[in-house]
């Protein structure tokens, strides 16, 4: 059970490349992420990653009209069914060349695919079990240049093509007698979108150069007919033919012959029949480059309902314009690098935006004018990551020079630090959760308060070094960093921020550091081939050192101080005991790398895996096994007593990365070697685009190169029952949550699922809890717990054996993270705690990842009923406010009232008394 984890998600990246899509209800902005789907869940304010990858990043999502089924193309035209309900892979597909574009119909029956000059019209996967769930339907040729954006028709009779050669094709989805295709030019530029107006075969082109066509149909979706089928094959004329070959080409049929095209003409056998042909008119054309700055248009949006069409532009300015008559609603600057992709959700009240330069992702609520979503990953690689002692949260630093903290819950960054001016190359939290320490190569250490989200103290060497490593020691008033060039620890006051002392000695940069858990003692190693052991306490002293076999890359404690890992590059994992400074063991890894040649490696993947060695080092909760990763696409997990491999987690399969593969593509080779050691420049070329230092626009010289597959850092959660790795795909989170295993524990043949319900029937509570934990079925354990009266608790835990104690208290911090039956599983845990906490006491080091799950599930609950409460109390404040007020115009009103009718009696008296006094004078 402890090796059985499986991918959870994936954090520190939020978009990369492709068109992002919503979901049906429009709560959910689908992203590709490299070669993975990101689910962005917008009302609950949490992410998803599925758990399926292509071979290579995603260039385009397809998704159906019930939102049930996504089709998803990587840079190959690989492609992948996904179903959005399982979440599992339905079925495999290859189209062999780059896809420019995917569409379903809005019936969702068919659906189109762009490739080079040609659109493919498929059956959609229907409900029926189909050997190949893509079944090709028709072929349509007419650019004759790459194909760019798809649009259909709202009854799906017809569906529109932009291309780069600047024409815009329509096609007909079923023979129409009166619509095949129709090509309409206007533009001076390529098509970056095309959109049918609402009901109507009217059409709205857009084109790169910001020029807009308002084109005008005289047909409407009604007056499109059905040709006849015709048995007998009409004589063509030489002439006629080779005019309309000069003009377009048309539409061929599945299973016709290669050179057999059907074409129509404009006084084609419509209208020999009396049908009209659909015509088509430019009624305007609109430019968005008025002023005279020219800027790209690069993505564009249209929702039919509101006839809003959005743009987005290579400056990273967006414009709102209503149509047909191009009204400006508002423009708006969003961020400084290109925006990739628009999309808007079905009620078109927000507009997502996708910008890969610096991997932002955007939802705009048009009408607030406010951010729904804004969320940006590292767009460099990350090199660090820290857990905090709960392990509700995750720090990560990057190559960028930001510090983000990231909820595992919501999968969200709810904070993001940016004071540091180069690459931040390691982070970790301080024990009380709410302080992160950080060093970066900019020479400085920096610690940031989670209260305030501020820097409030920052650490600096005498004179200026790179920092490379970084350690807290358990009470967190040290703070020590080790320098790459000066080959010194230095050691700071967290207190005052005063450098207390330097630590010499190491003869080579110091590459990392770690402090014992349970005392003060700080272990460093250095490229010297040495660890040494530093006391905190006795003047700083060197306690111990510890001689290497080779340079000594990373170092870490087992969480109860007994023992000590060293990393080394000959590809090796040494223990130590750090009371003795005796050598305990020693696992050779190198061979478990297996990494993968690049492509400008001149020497095969067995030979340069020979140089590599793991960079990364990290122990179970329980300290039982240790995790290793380095330059491979692989994590070692070993078990430490028998010295072997328990299991290797892949981390990525995308081949769009370098190093992916033991051999190279010899497609690729020429006799003068590998073609990518071709420097093409930017172009259109794979890759991440990689600006000179400093530039931040216009720079003429940027290139791009393939990322390396690596992991640069790991760490198991406190609660034990996950682990993370930061690699060039980003922050990857294993889970033990999402994994069905089947683990029983002192199973025999009396214990079923029948024997534990009969232990219900007869009110033998704490022996079904038994019989459910020797089972081990969480199902089945829930429904036992669940069926314990409430007064029976105390007795309940007062009788269970000392081993299912702990195994109870596990179960309960599991099932409080997705169950809303908090007061019941809470008196559980304080029942369990309080009638047997003496007992758990003497064992606390191994329930100490058990006792920080359970803190972590009641702290995310109490987060969220705190603010549940403070709204409530504001709302009910609000009333008794509004209450009051109503109340006293109420008792004025009724002052006004009585004032009223005081004076109308006094009126009335007042006329009476001068009706006597008429009456008397007569």
């Amino acid at each position: 059970m402890k090796f059985a984890y499986r991918f959870s998600n994936l954090l520190g990246a939020v978009y990369r490349h492709g068109n992002l899509s919503f979901s049906k209800d429009g709560n959910s902005v689908i992203s590709p992420v490299g070669n993975r789907i990101s689910v962005f869940d917008l009302k609950n304010n949490k992410s998803e990653t599925l758990p399926v990858s292509t071979t290579k990043n995603i260039t385009c999502v397809g998704l159906s009209p019930d939102g049930n089924l996504a089709i998803l193309v990587d840079e190959d035209g690989a492609a992948l069914l996904v179903s959005l309900i399982t979440k599992a892979v339905l079925h495999h597909f290859h189209f062999h060349k780059p896809v420019a574009s995917v569409r379903f119909s809005p019936d969702g029956r068919k659906f189109v695919v762009t490739k080079d000059n040609v659109a493919l019209m498929y059956h959609a996967p229907g409900r029926n079990r189909e050997f190949n769930a893509f079944v090709l339907d028709k072929t349509y040729y007419g650019p004759y240049d790459e194909t760019t954006c798809i649009d259909w028709t709202d009854d799906s009779k017809c569906f529109v093509v932009g291309s780069k050669d600047m024409s815009t094709w329509v096609f007909g989805a079923e023979r129409w007698a009166n619509l095949i295709y129709y090509s309409l030019g206007g533009h001076k530029d390529l098509l970056v979108g095309c959109f049918f107006e609402k009901d109507s075969l009217d059409l709205y082109t857009v084109s790169q150069d910001g020029t807009l066509c308002v084109w005008e149909s005289d047909t409407e979706l009604d007056g499109l007919v059905l040709r006849k089928t015709q048995k007998t094959k009409q004589p063509v004329d030489r002439d006629e033919e080779e005019d309309e070959d000069e003009e377009n080409r048309g539409e061929r049929e599945e299973g016709q012959p290669k050179g057999e095209v059907i074409r129509g003409k404009s006084d084609g056998p419509a209208e020999r029949e009396g049908t009209k042909n659909v015509r088509y008119k430019l009624r305007s054309k609109n430019f968005f480059n008025k002023e005279g700055n020219f800027n790209n248009l690069t993505a564009a949006a249209f929702h039919k309902p509101t006839h809003i069409l959005v743009t987005g532009f290579a400056s990273g300015v967006f414009h709102l314009h209503e149509l047909p008559d191009f009204n400006l609603i508002h423009s708006l600057s969003i961020s400084d690098q290109r925006i990739a992709t628009v999309s808007i959700n079905s009620s078109g009240d927000w507009i997502g935006f996708g910008c890969s330069g610096l991997g932002q992702l955007l939802v705009w609520e048009w009408q607030s004018e406010s951010y729904v979503f804004k969320q940006q990953g590292h767009f460099n690689s990350m090199a660090a990551l820290s857990y905090s002692p709960d392990g509700q949260y995750i720090a990560t630093g990057g190559d960028d020079g930001k510090l983000k903290v990231w909820n595992t819950s919501s999968g969200l960054c709810f904070v993001t630090f940016t004071e540091h001016t180069s690459s931040v190359t390691n982070v970790t939290f301080t024990s009380s959760g709410f302080v992160i320490v950080s060093a970066s190569l900019d020479g400085t250490v920096r610690a940031f308060d989670l209260h305030r989200y501020r820097n409030f103290r920052t650490f600096t060497s005498p004179r200026p070094a790179q920092f490379s490593s970084l350690a807290v020691d358990p009470s967190a008033d040290l703070v020590c960093a080790g320098a790459q060039d000066s080959f010194e620890v230095y050691i700071w006051s967290m207190q005052t921020g005063r450098l207390l002392e330097v630590l010499g000695g190491h003869e080579g940069p110091v590459s990392c550091l770690c402090f014992s858990p349970v005392q003060s003692i700080l272990a460093s190693v250095s490229w010297d081939k040495t660890v040494r052991l530093w006391d905190m306490m006795d003047s700083w002293q060197t306690k111990e050192t510890l001689r290497l076999t080779s340079d000594g890359l990373a170092v870490s404690y087992r969480p109860d101080g007994k023992e000590l890992a060293v990393a080394t590059l000959d590809g090796e994992i040494s223990f130590w005991n750090p009371q003795s400074a005796n050598q305990t063991g020693s696992i050779s890894g190198r061979h478990d790398l297996q990494m993968g040649r690049r492509e400008i490696d001149k020497i095969t993947a067995k030979q340069s895996s020979k140089s590599k060695s793991f960079t990364a080092l990290c122990y179970s909760a329980d300290g039982e096994s240790i995790l290793a990763g380095g330059q491979s696409k692989f994590v070692c997990i070993y078990n430490i007593r028998e010295q072997i491999l328990m299991k290797k987690f892949e981390i990525s399969c995308n081949l769009s990365l370098d190093a992916m593969e033991e051999l190279l593509d010899r497609r690729k080779m020429t006799e003068f070697g590998s073609m990518a050691l071709v420097d093409e420049g930017v172009g259109d070329g794979d890759g991440v685009e990689l600006s000179l230092p400093g530039v931040r626009k216009g720079d003429m010289s940027s290139r791009r190169f393939k990322p390396e597959i690596r992991v640069s850092s790991l760490r198991f959660s406190p609660t034990g029952r996950s682990w993370a790795a930061t690699s060039t795909e980003g922050l990857l989170i294993y889970s033990l949550d999402g994994s069905m295993v089947f683990d029983p524990f002192d199973l025999d043949l009396d214990v079923t699922p029948s024997s534990v319900r009969r232990q219900l029937r007869q009110s033998e509570w704490a022996a079904a809890i038994v019989l459910a934990f020797r089972l081990n079925e969480n199902a089945l354990t829930q429904e036992v717990l669940e069926a314990v009266p409430f007064q029976q608790i105390p007795v309940v835990c007062s009788s269970l054996p000392d081993v299912y104690v702990e195994k109870l208290l596990g179960f309960i911090a599991s099932v409080l993270e997705r169950c809303g039956h908090l007061q019941f599983y809470l008196s559980w845990a304080q029942s369990l705690l309080t009638q047997n906490g003496q007992k758990l006491k003497t064992r606390s080091g191994a329930i100490l990842p058990t006792i920080q799950s359970l803190q972590k599930s009641i702290q995310r609950h109490f987060e969220d009923l705190s603010k549940l409460c403070d709204w409530n109390m504001y709302t009910i404040r609000y009333a008794v406010a509004m209450s009051k007020q109503k109340g006293v115009k109420r008792t004025a009103e009724e002052a006004l009232c009585e004032e009223d009718d005081e004076e109308r009696s006094d009126s009335e008296v007042m006329s009476e008394a001068s009706l006597e006094e008429t009456d008397m004078l007569m």
